[in-house]
């Protein structure tokens, strides 16, 4: 018997039972598992966004008509059901699933196999892509992590979550000094 380490890659039409089967599952993949980081790890949704996992790998498998389905309908139905994300941040990570999906899409169909290499350029690239920014992807002055390990992680979403922070800082009126 002799075991085959190949994978097969499909680019399933939305004709096909399959592919609406596969993008129901991750959709359900890209829920249950958020609400796991959220419960069991402190800030686990903003250290390992899970939301773009079966993203990832429902358009790089499947291609890139089952990674927009599940780009587009796990956000919309995790924050229908759980606020997450928050209806403001909705439409930036709506972008950002979309262009990973498109990515992960193009990347399998270009390289015709998995390729741990191609998913890393995948990730950084819409990481780069969805921040504005390649220095806001590879830098974390909070928890000054090594730049590979943040961009993989979080880079964009934390960057927001900061400047968000900031924002509301700035907009406190300031007292008077007094004399």
């Amino acid at each position: 018997m002799e075991i085959s380490n190949t994978t097969r890659l499909y680019a399933l039409s939305l004709k096909e039972t399959r592919a609406w089967t596969f993008a129901a599952l991750f959709i359900i993949g890209n829920i249950v598992v958020p609400q796991l980081c959220h419960a069991m790890i402190p800030h686990g949704g903003l250290i390992f966004l899970p939301i773009y996992f079966f993203t990832l790998i429902g358009a790089y498998k499947y291609g890139i008509k089952v990674g927009l389905l599940t780009a587009v309908m796990s956000p919309i139905v995790n924050s229908v059901f759980f606020d997450m994300p928050a209806l403001a941040a909705l439409p930036a990570i709506l972008i950002k699933s979309v262009l990973l999906a498109s990515a992960a899409a193009l990347a399998a169909r270009k390289t015709r196999k998995v390729s741990i290499g191609a998913l890393i350029a995948v990730v950084l690239g819409y990481q780069v892509l969805g921040s504005g920014s390649p220095y806001y992807c590879t830098h974390d002055t909070r928890h000054h992590r090594p730049a590979a390990q943040h961009a993989m992680l979080a880079c964009g979403e934390q960057r927001r979550a900061r400047g968000h922070v900031l924002q509301k800082r700035r907009a406190r009126p300031r007292r008077p000094a007094q004399q």
